[in-house]
């Protein structure tokens, strides 16, 4: 076996067909070989600065881990991860490694960065598959502490600190264990059995999950400390969407892409008959250009929609999704509308029909097209109307896809807890918020970002309530 792959390229990740995959919810990627994540791991030059550990938001050792895959020991390569990672079998598939792990990499240089994330989801997926050893409870070191929210950043404070001994009960507003990952993210990108199996994992290292708990409401941030918790971590995540105030966003067949992704993945619309009812069918413009807008497109073409657009402001260049998610999309068929936006919905009302809603349905939407200006200040050319370019999209369904904020239901309940303008938790550096033995992380602080990124502050503030209880 050669000691070095110094093939430019990287190992192609095999897939679905387009034309198939567009019209069911199994998994597009299929995942590498064993033969395959040997090959690829044999392009890792395991450079000794180790650059693309600086580039990972919760620090995977990463060429250890491809080191043991070289190998042919997959387990080992496994426990590597795990001591960084709650949740590799989720990251290896949506974490955005190409601005991450894999933008430092040195093999990216002269040609195409090893395949990281693909390595990490094998890896894991082999240890579900033929692992059959249970992960060992540490014993109690008799303090409790409550995690709001089971989200990643959520799941991975409560995973780190149960395996330091604590006493952890995650608290989950919805009847199902694993926040965005199971309610914002398709099954063709991450299949449900998966983040159950990783959230089943933590409870076999002893964390609680209490579901269908709405802190703010059923209990609040107080009263779990009444109830003998000595620290609070909040990850609620970021679950208010946004919406752009043009006419007819109150029209039926208007959705906001969380409440559009939630009925098909958590409350599976899908079904022929659905206990939550969706619209299924027609033709969907989804408006927005990040990887929930990808989500949303090409969850309503595999509910069966005829043509799906996707309207964006400004161009190809400036869109914020992973490249791998608009490929796929283009792939199956979806239409971009860029440097274009919204101005109106239109729609009709029929009071003699019982069936028409009271603000009427879908008919179009009118949008303007745009061209890029100067600079804002964030360097992204500035999008500007151009005068007399008004055209109506003929849709029948609009997903509007333009971001979420934080709720403000904890805020509202919680005296000493400051928040920022966009409703964002205020923390230092730990994680710590304004209100004593209260910390908190990911979407809930920073609006809608990744998922890394979440899992990384999750693994600040947990080990941030360590030190603090262990004073």
């Amino acid at each position: 076996m050669a000691k070095t792959n110094m093939s430019p390229q990287r190992n192609v990740m095999p897939t679905q067909d387009p034309k198939v995959r567009g019209r069911n919810f199994d998994e597009v990627a299929l995942g590498y070989s064993e033969e395959v994540a040997v090959d690829e791991a044999l392009r890792c030059l395991n450079c000794k600065n180790m650059p693309c550990v600086d580039g990972c938001p919760v620090k995977v050792h990463i060429p250890e881990f491809i080191a043991k895959i070289r190998e042919g020991d997959f387990e080992g390569a496994y426990q590597i991860i795990s001591k960084s990672s709650s949740l590799p079998a989720v990251c290896g598939r949506v974490c955005p490694q190409e601005t991450q792990c894999e933008a430092r990499c040195v093999r990216g240089v002269k040609g195409e960065s090893v395949g990281i994330g693909r390595l990490e989801r094998f890896v894991a997926d082999w240890h579900n598959t033929f692992c059959t050893q249970e992960p060992v409870r540490p014993a109690s070191n008799g303090h409790k502490v409550a995690v709001v929210g089971s989200g990643p950043s959520g799941l991975t404070c409560a995973g780190d600190l149960a395996k330091k001994g604590y006493e952890v009960t995650v608290y989950e507003a919805l009847h199902t264990a694993g926040g965005v990952l199971v309610y914002g993210i398709p099954e063709f990108r991450l299949p449900k059995a998966i983040v159950a199996k990783e959230v089943d994992t933590l409870t076999k290292l002893g964390v609680a999950i209490e579901t269908n708990v709405v802190i703010g409401k059923t209990l609040t941030i107080d009263e779990l400390f009444d109830m003998g918790h000595e620290a609070v971590f909040i990850g609620s995540g970021a679950g208010l969407p946004n919406f752009m105030g043009i006419p007819g966003e109150a029209l039926s067949g208007v959705y906001s892409a969380n409440e559009f992704l939630t009925r098909s993945n958590l409350m599976k619309a899908y079904l022929d008959n659905p206990d939550t009812p969706i619209m299924k069918g027609g033709k969907v413009a989804v408006v927005g250009g990040g990887n929930v807008a990808m989500d949303a497109a090409r969850t309503a073409l595999r509910l069966g929609a005829e043509k799906v657009y996707i309207v964006y402001r400004r161009s190809m260049e400036e869109l914020p999704a992973r490249r791998e998610e608009v490929e796929h999309a283009e792939e199956e068929g979806i239409e971009f509308r860029l440097l274009c936006n919204p101005t109106e919905i239109t729609g009709y009302h029929n009071p003699e029909d019982p069936r028409d809603p009271k603000n009427g349905f879908v008919t179009g939407m009118k949008c303007v097209r745009m061209e890029l200006g100067e600079p804002d200040e964030r360097g992204r050319r500035r999008p500007v109307e151009i005068p007399g370019s008004e055209f109506t999209l003929d849709v029948d369904t609009v997903i509007m896809s333009i971001g979420t904020s934080p709720n403000p239901l904890i805020k509202s309940t919680t005296a000493g807890l400051e928040v920022n303008r966009k409703g964002g938790i205020v923390v230092n550096e730990d994680g710590l918020t304004t209100k004593n033995a209260v910390y908190a992380g990911g979407d809930a602080v920073t609006g809608a970002a990744t998922v890394i990124s979440a899992m990384g502050a999750g693994k600040t503030a947990a080990r941030a309530i360590h030190e603090y209880l262990s004073k």
